[in-house]
């Protein structure tokens, strides 16, 4: 199933996408429609509302997760060809949820800094409770998939050794624009098996592509590993991390301008496109 938040006037609706339609799900947005016990069946069969699908405003993915994790260096490919050993454990940090916006809305690049890079990336949305998983816990715990990028001020992030501050400005995080259910705890086809290709486009250009099958930590792997730490719930995010070709890292290094568009692509799940618009103080 294809699952999004939509915006209808001046509320939003969950829906599942259908061929044409999209049904509403009975519920404000998918973070209500993932905390029902029985989410899949009711989703499925759910015979609400409808809407043609070439009209769909979508918000953002989930409006107010409780918990967005991010993971840093966890490419493989990206890792070795910059000369360093493959890490034990993942590289955390975290985002707030002010900074999501919907798939197509634009990207703000905030006055106070110059230097917004991209990180395009599989999100994994959690579906279920789980609290010190096992691997098969952790498997059937994800309710399914979708596209993020982690646009980043590097000029924040690297102030200090911590990254929050350059990951979280508000209304830079595009994700959506649906979930791809994961009906088979995680040993389906597709980002759960390992064989999408992921890639980013900065107007028209290709500047980053990986398979997601590099991941370091895979989806199950970083579920297992943070639910050590806390519980995750229904509707909290993992952002996977992000290949080679970012910005920053170009000689001389490139970032985003007003008005540059921003495609982030997975295959077999979806794509985000976004303008970037300058912020106005």
């Amino acid at each position: 199933m294809r699952l999004a938040t939509i915006r209808v006037g001046d509320t939003t609706r969950a829906v599942r996408l259908d061929d044409d339609t999209a049904i509403e799900l009975g519920a404000a947005d998918l973070v209500e429609v993932l905390r029902r016990p029985d989410w899949r069946t009711s989703a499925r069969e759910a015979d609400g509302p409808s809407h043609p699908l070439g009209t769909l405003d979508y918000a953002p993915l989930v409006l107010a997760p409780e918990k967005i994790f991010c993971v840093g260096l966890n490419y493989r490919g990206h890792i070795l060809e910059m000369g360093r050993t493959l890490p034990e454990h993942p590289t955390l940090f975290a985002k707030f949820s002010r900074a999501l916006i919907g798939a197509y809305d634009d990207i703000v690049l905030p006055a106070a800094s110059q230097e917004m890079d991209w990180e395009a990336e599989l999100a994994v949305v959690i579906g279920a409770p789980v609290r010190n998983a096992s691997p098969d816990e952790a498997r059937a715990a994800i309710g399914g998939y979708t596209v993020l990028n982690d646009v980043t001020a590097r000029d924040w992030q690297y102030r200090t050794l911590q990254w929050l501050q350059g990951k979280t400005f508000e209304a830079t995080t595009p994700i959506g624009p649906w979930l791809v259910t994961d009906d088979t705890g995680g040993t389906g086809g597709g980002a759960s098996a390992g064989s999408a290709e992921l890639s980013c486009e900065l107007d028209g250009e290709t500047v980053q592509r990986a398979d997601v099958g590099d991941l370091v930590f895979g989806p199950a792997e970083l579920v297992s590993y943070i639910s050590q730490i806390v519980t995750l719930v229904p509707g909290d995010v993992i952002a996977t991390g992000t290949p080679g070709g970012v910005g920053h890292a170009r000689k001389p290094a490139r970032y985003l301008a007003d008005g540059s568009v921003l495609t982030t692509r997975i295959a077999g799940i979806g794509e985000c496109r976004n303008t970037c618009r300058q912020e106005v103080r």
